[in-house]
């Protein structure tokens, strides 16, 4: 559904994928756009419940677009359908059509996870060249040394290309790290490397949003103000701060190699 506050017309035509906003500016010139059974003026907007037709065929209105912060649990898959059966985050989401999730957080690893209905939404904040900050606190099987976060804090070279943290803080049994990639398994296979296991991986923060308090498999849905965040990427130091009080942990004496 269209939401009540008026959106300009050209953007409404490009939000039901009539158009691109610019193709729509040059339906809406040449007369081919009406409004409430009137031709359409550029700069017009249209409001909840009017009918907006394109060379006489109405425009089916974008329904609200839907996302979700969802802490995944480690052991569930983020594929939507997966051939070995093994437990997916939309089965712990409401079934809402066309949800899916924001890129990829593996199997084993747990935390935040974006999922939406909204592809342009999706396509922005997964794609590499959004280039949209992602925090994880990693624990691994023995504290590294400075020259192995050295090195890994320069850069450690995999099949597919270098990988390079933006940030690097250390922590008792390892480290913060932040990314603004996010390859298959990439902080799993660059401690590999360093002959490092990781213990336990959790993703605390995308873009401005943050984990919070979430437990495992509870989710949340976001409005304007978290999108808002999530898209200008800013830190928030008091969410910061809470996730280092929640994340200092250390994983049991048996978990760790000897």
């Amino acid at each position: 559904m269209l939401a009540e506050r008026p959106m300009r017309l050209q953007r409404y035509l490009a939000r039901c994928g009539v158009s691109s906003r610019r193709a729509a500016e040059e339906l809406i010139r040449s007369g081919r756009v009406t409004v409430g059974g009137k031709r359409a003026q550029l700069g017009e907007s249209v409001g909840a419940g009017e009918v907006v037709c394109v060379d006489g065929s109405p425009v089916i209105p974008p329904e609200r677009q839907r996302t979700f912060l969802l802490y995944k649990p480690a052991g569930v898959v983020t594929t939507a359908q997966d051939e070995l059966g093994r437990p997916g985050v939309l089965q712990r989401m409401p079934p809402i059509p066309g949800l899916f999730s924001i890129g990829r957080l593996d199997r084993d690893s747990e935390g935040l996870l974006l999922l939406t209905t909204d592809g342009a939404l999706g396509q922005r904040i997964g794609h590499p060249s959004g280039g949209h900050l992602k925090t994880y606190r990693v624990f691994t099987d023995r504290q590294p040394s400075r020259s192995e976060l050295s090195r890994l804090q320069r850069g450690i070279e995999l099949e597919d290309g270098w990988s390079k943290p933006t940030d690097l803080i250390w922590q008792p049994d390892g480290f913060y790290l932040s990314l603004h990639e996010g390859r298959k398994r990439q902080i799993r296979r660059s401690l590999a490397a360093l002959d490092l296991e990781v213990v336990r991986l959790v993703r605390l923060r995308a873009g401005g949003l943050y984990l919070g308090n979430l437990e495992p498999g509870r989710y949340r849905e976001l409005r304007g103000s978290d999108l808002e965040k999530l898209e200008r990427g800013e830190r928030d130091p008091e969410e910061e701060a809470r996730l280092a009080a929640r994340w200092d942990w250390k994983p049991p004496a048996a978990a760790r190699r000897t």
